[in-house]
């Protein structure tokens, strides 16, 4: 492909997938190093990548409130978006959400050069000039490298993420000085099939607690507080247990992996982002393929069980494969994480 002065990349969500999609960025922009490298991503997520320094610009794509506009017939803030794109004059655009509303958006550019996987969902390729059929057992990251390559670029592998000092002062802030190198739990998910189970975790915390000395955050979001009140409880009575469930933004998030000792967390945005500084993790998973969307390249940190029969997580009854992964596996892996750590 020729030089491209303008490139767009179209990854909306979810936040662990915008986490992983940073090599497309550096894959890019080491190809065309001249160019301006824009990207729409969720309005929320944008903290997450607004201060590579790969990215030009992160184009906030208020998906609520166009749905809300839309469903009462209110076409103007769409249209408004549509001309915010316009005006970027992209002439290449790498759609690496694959779904019908990116191409859609993709094809709304006018860049001459759209790239799709001719794999995705939703015949989202169908507004593309060019597709790539991938293989869909293949990772999610290596994937979107192959719609790279289709761009002319050779891809790097490189999730490094960026934190700013506006975040970095949120995280001190939230952690003072006894929680500056805390070992971070991040027990919630949107699937209960990918939840290991709330009790379970505060055996895991109890365990940490007795045989190591170092602190422990217990993250989530705003709405996950339900998922792991027992744990929750512990933190209320336990001086070495921090609750920031609820409490961070998306920035201070990163900035407090940024600074943990170990990382131990169900399939959630949270361990994309502990991959992304590359902390130590135990990543604990149960009916998902790791190979296509596990933490990338760190499957020996993975504790799995995994029926061929049920590897459907979006089916609240296969959480009993969950359920089969035991505390005391999980402990040994965490101290021998932290003993490798230290």
């Amino acid at each position: 492909m020729r030089e491209a002065d303008r490139i767009l990349i179209i990854r909306p969500s979810a936040l662990g997938d915008v986490c992983r999609s940073v090599p497309v960025l550096v894959s890019l922009k080491k190809r065309f190093p001249a160019a301006r490298i824009d990207w729409m991503v969720q309005d929320a997520f944008i903290p997450a990548i607004e201060h590579h320094p790969d990215l030009h610009r992160a184009i906030p794509f208020p998906r609520s409130k166009l749905a809300k506009d839309l469903l009462r017939f209110k076409p103007g803030s769409l249209l408004a978006f549509i001309g915010e794109l316009r005006r970027g004059r992209y002439d290449l655009v790498i759609d690496a959400q694959g779904l019908f509303r990116s191409g859609f958006f993709s094809v709304s550019t006018g860049a001459r050069k759209r790239i799709g996987d001719r794999s995705g969902r939703e015949a989202g390729w169908l507004f593309a000039t060019r597709t790539v059929r991938t293989d869909p057992r293949s990772h999610t990251v290596d994937r979107m490298l192959e719609l790279v390559r289709a761009a002319g670029a050779e891809p790097v592998r490189d999730l490094r993420l960026y934190t700013n000092n506006r975040q970095r002062v949120e995280a001190e802030a939230q952690l003072g000085p006894r929680f500056a190198r805390p070992i971070v739990i991040a027990p919630t998910s949107r699937w209960a099939a990918k939840r290991w189970p709330a009790s379970r975790f505060v055996e895991l915390t109890r365990a940490l607690l007795a045989r190591t000395p170092h602190p422990i955050v217990i993250v989530g979001g705003p709405g996950e507080r339900e998922q792991c009140e027992p744990l929750l409880e512990l933190a209320r009575h336990e001086p070495r247990v921090l609750d920031l469930v609820g409490e961070t933004s998306v920035g201070g998030l990163l900035a407090v992996i940024e600074r943990a000792r170990l990382v131990i967390a169900n399939d959630s945005a949270a361990l994309h982002m502990a991959v992304g500084f590359d902390r130590p993790i135990v990543a604990i998973f149960g009916p998902t393929e790791i190979d296509e969307v596990g933490p990338y390249s760190r499957a020996a940190d993975v504790i799995q069980r995994a029926d061929p029969g049920c590897m459907n997580h979006k089916r609240d009854e296969n959480a009993r494969v969950m359920r089969a992964i035991p505390s005391r596996e999980v402990v040994v892996t965490c101290l021998e994480r932290l003993h490798s750590g230290s």
